[in-house]
């Protein structure tokens, strides 16, 4: 019992790591347009902030997987933590937008250390027969640091400067730090030899070379465009419609949170052997219908609007989830013979990250373009149309693998 425990605490604290990294996203959204007055910031650049701290991702996901093959991955979860440190502190200190930007790359780093080498700690350090359950709760962590972060910023907004919360934030980032030092084991002693290296690499190419990260990652991307674009300026659309207070970041808050909801909903059905395929075609055409009605409808104009389309929105939230949920538990194993199982997830993350940078911004020029938020659909519902199609393409049948327990 006290190995399945200590197990236990092992992928708990490295979930609890995940949710403080992704804290760092999610304290923007709500600070959003007291930053813009602050800085001068039009929507556009606004949307740019939102996705600067995937630029890391974009660009470093296969370098941190080899970077997690030589030094370990345990060191690499601290040092990500210790980067998420430094910049939250350098954003509490920036005076302007460049600065500002900047210290979310160097957050972006941070964030992508601990997310990418995440799964690969969680499995090796779970038993299988709660593996499913694992990935499931990891899959929940954007969604709990959407919650915890939109309303904690929108209350801590109410009584201290974005500044001020930023360095707040900067030493939340070391809370799970004696935690990992406690709970996830040490990474191996290096092997003796000089050939390490090159290893790792050899194992990073045979992943890259393999077609499925490639498809996963992609049909991932799908995902994150959307919802990244969506949740992000939530707190936004909330305020052009005339919400105002902490009432923007709260609504924005549950509509985040119910994504956790979905991610652990989602576990269980994996469990009794429902397909990916099934999963992540039946996730898309949800949120491609929700955004429809978020989005198209004047909802201004119906009595009661604002309720239905917070509704449709949460769908849309708490629906997707069971993408990021479904396509992280295939990454587990999704490693070719020979590769690298942190190769695939920092491929994915480099894939679709680029999702999560480009959504925010391809929403605000069509806001800016049009006028207003209405054509948002445009993009989510043609998205959702391109993840459908690629998700056609990992059926078990084709990938080999079984996502329920054995």
């Amino acid at each position: 019992m006290e190995p399945t425990r200590h197990q236990d605490a092992a992928w708990a604290t490295v979930v609890f790591a995940g949710v403080v990294a992704a804290l760092h996203i999610w304290k923007l959204p709500a600070a959003l347009p007291a930053i813009q007055a602050d800085l001068g910031l039009s929507l556009v650049a606004a949307g740019l902030l939102l996705g600067m701290v995937q630029v890391a991702g974009m660009l470093a996901g296969l370098a941190v997987s080899l970077l997690s093959e030589l030094a370990g991955a345990r060191r690499c979860l601290l040092s990500g933590l210790a980067l998420l440190f430094t910049g939250s502190l350098a954003g509490g200190l920036s005076a302007t937008a460049g600065v500002l930007m900047a210290s979310r790359v160097l957050e972006g780093a941070g964030f992508l250390l601990v997310t990418v080498l995440a799964p690969g700690l969680i499995r090796t350090h779970t038993p299988l027969r709660r593996l499913n359950l694992a990935v499931g709760v990891w899959s929940a962590y954007q969604g709990i640091a959407t919650f915890v972060g939109l309303v904690a910023t929108a209350l801590a907004l109410q009584v201290v400067s974005w500044e001020t919360w930023w360095l707040v934030m900067a030493a939340v980032s070391l809370l799970p730090i004696p935690l990992v030092l406690r709970h996830v084991p040490p990474d191996a002693p290096p092997r003796p030899g000089t050939g390490r290296g090159r290893a790792a690499a050899r194992r990073i190419a045979i992943t890259v070379r393999s077609p499925n990260p490639w498809i996963a990652g992609t049909v991932f991307a799908c995902y994150t465009v959307q919802w990244m674009a969506v949740v992000g300026f939530l707190p936004t659309v909330y305020q052009a419609n005339g919400v105002t207070g902490i009432w923007p970041g709260v609504l924005s808050a549950v509509v985040g949170g119910l994504n956790a909801v979905g991610a652990i909903l989602t576990a269980p059905l994996m469990q009794r052997g429902v397909p990916a395929r099934v999963l992540l075609i039946g996730a898309f055409v949800s949120m491609g219908t929700t955004s429809l009605l978020t989005f198209a409808v004047p909802w201004q104009q119906v009595p009661g609007g604002a309720a239905f389309q917070f509704a449709a929105v949460a769908l849309f939230s708490m629906t997707g989830a069971a993408i990021p949920t479904t396509l992280v538990r295939l990454a587990v194993d999704l490693a070719p013979e020979g590769g690298s199982a942190p190769a695939v997830m920092g491929l994915m993350q480099q894939i679709f990250n680029v999702g999560n940078f480009t959504g925010p911004a391809i929403a605000a020029a069509l806001a800016t373009a049009t006028g207003g938020w209405g054509a948002t659909w445009w993009m989510t519902c043609g998205f959702a149309a391109v993840g459908i199609l690629l998700a056609l393409l990992l059926s078990e049948r084709r990938l080999g693998l079984k996502i329920a327990q054995r």
